[in-house]
């Protein structure tokens, strides 16, 4: 006999639920075989089969809050186990989802992988909302029901790490304005030649990347964090950038931006669009990170005030370009705008250092000339 155990889950997660069991007891199992998947604060995993055998029992079962080490169920591996399982009338296709239908639609089959107890789950199809916010049925007139569901890791994870910010930081935000003129004549120029030497679009969000390392260069205690009685500061800049997904947000990291053209950062962030979409991103893609870029724009927003995710001590956020009325040179005129909104830690940036930086990223995007002139 041999136990499935629920895995290391990475860097600062302890627990998991049980989201659902692929596996019935008694079905006969194949050693890399995913048996169970397992739902975190970040990403949502499979529990392989170490080896193969048949599923003996089933310890913990769906909607359990189990931790690291804790045993899932036992596979019973010794000789002849799966051979003496009674042979199992094949079920209608309806009943007996294969791997290719829980698969995401988008992804194509990928090769085979060696037997692993934990990987990244893209098993669970999209739905139309998230698990703990289904769609509401037609309402009969009259009707006052409600429904009650339990929030995912991830949403009671995103919860309360709102609230611990707000209340374990002294946060501010301070707001600016960029005219957009400059990056947007310059993706008009260059879309075309860029989409066909790199093979991806150049989009608004790799000139903030650019810019935002530039301007922690000069003001280093954006790109730090304290612990206990220290600050420490980064020497290298790890920019997360926000990425909404069906299960809430997540904020993949940009490791070594600095050393990243614009290509190489447009890519990244289409990847981690897709991947966060089809859920397979990694605890790793999700881990670290010392600064963090959002842009509510996509969805909208003209200005809102962005939440700090700690332990980082400074967020940008981004918000919708709308053409307004400004006065240039002495003249009325009208430009692309975009309002940008940085929260910080005040305990360890001054009101003046949030200000300067956000006035340097500024200038970055209204002459990012600048950008390649400075390195």
């Amino acid at each position: 006999m041999s136990n499935i155990v629920v895995p290391e889950l990475g860097e600062s997660v302890v627990e998991a639920r049980v989201a659902r069991w692929l596996k019935k007891a008694g079905d006969p199992v194949a050693a890399g075989e995913a048996l169970v998947e397992l739902e975190t604060e970040k990403v949502d995993l499979e529990v392989s089969a170490e080896k193969a055998g048949v599923l003996a029992s089933i310890a913990r079962q769906d909607g359990a809050d189990v931790k690291i080490g804790e045993v899932l169920g036992v596979i019973d591996d010794s000789p002849g186990a799966a051979a003496a399982t009674p042979e199992k009338t094949a079920a209608p296709a309806a009943e007996s989802p294969t791997a290719a239908e829980r698969a995401p639609a988008r992804t194509p089959p990928a090769p085979p992988e060696p037997p692993s107890p934990a990987r990244p789950s893209t098993s669970r199809p999209a739905s139309p909302a998230p698990a703990d916010r289904p769609a509401p049925a037609p309402r009969p007139p009259g009707s006052r029901h409600e429904r009650r569901v339990r929030m995912s890791k991830r949403r009671a994870t995103i919860a309360r790490r709102l609230v611990e910010a707000q209340q374990t930081a002294a946060m501010l935000t301070t707001f600016n304005e960029v005219d957009m003129t400059a990056v947007m004549a310059l993706r008009e120029r260059r879309k075309a030649s860029f989409k066909e030497e790199f093979g991806v679009g150049l989009g608004v969000a790799s000139f903030f990347v650019k810019s935002v390392v530039a301007a922690l260069r000069g003001f280093p205690a954006l790109n730090a964090e304290i612990q206990g009685d220290e600050i420490v500061y980064k020497d290298y800049y790890d920019i997360g950038i926000a990425v909404g997904a069906e299960g809430g947000l997540v904020v993949p990291v940009l490791r070594d931006a600095d050393t990243l053209g614009f290509a190489g950062i447009e890519r990244a962030i289409r990847d981690f669009a897709t991947r966060a979409a089809d859920g397979s991103l990694t605890l790793e893609d999700l881990r670290g990170g010392t600064f963090t870029i959002t842009n509510g724009g996509v969805f909208g927003s003209l200005l809102s005030t962005p939440i700090l995710n700690p332990p980082q001590v400074g967020i940008l956020g981004l918000h919708r370009i709308q053409d307004r009325v400004v006065p240039v040179d002495g003249k009325v005129a009208v430009r692309p705008m975009m309002y940008v909104a940085l929260s910080y830690d005040h305990r360890i940036v001054d009101g003046r250092e949030a200000v300067q930086f956000l006035a340097r990223v500024k200038d970055y995007v209204e002459d990012p000339g600048q950008l390649l002139l400075e390195g």
